[in-house]
């Protein structure tokens, strides 16, 4: 692989955990409890963290990512696990192959005890819909 190549993915994977990095960071709205973001590797990282909302809900959320050569981040694994702050699962999306007869498959969400097809979400869309989740439950 040409070495123009490589530091390109290189700049591709930066720019990809720089703006999950401020999608966390430029939120008043959580406390963070762990945030692991390492320098990537020229094509591969590995990230996680534990954020905390003002109403004690949870999300746990891990990343592997790989910069592919077109321009693109391909997520090799991922997992975003919300919960109330007694343990309880509100949603958790993730791409664990257990569930092969899912259309989406290997990517679902476990809402409740119910497994639904479901796309791969970034961290940004699954905040947004923490949100909604929480608007919701104040308007009540």
């Amino acid at each position: 692989m040409a070495q123009g190549t490589r530091s390109s993915r290189g700049v591709i994977l930066f720019r990809y955990l720089s703006r999950l990095y401020d999608t966390i960071a430029s939120r008043d709205d959580i406390e963070i409890e762990s945030l692991n973001i390492p320098q990537p590797d020229q094509v591969l990282a590995r990230l996680s963290g534990r954020v905390r909302f003002l109403d004690g809900t949870l999300l746990d959320f891990e990343e592997e990512v790989r910069a592919k050569a077109k321009r693109g981040i391909e997520k090799v694994h991922y997992s975003y696990h919300y919960q109330h702050a007694n343990g309880a699962t509100i949603f958790r999306y993730d791409n664990a192959p257990h569930h092969r007869k899912i259309k989406s498959f290997p990517h679902h969400k476990h809402v409740g005890a119910k497994i639904e097809a479901s796309a791969a979400p970034d961290l940004h869309e699954v905040l947004q819909e923490i949100e909604r989740y929480l608007d919701a439950r104040r308007a009540r």
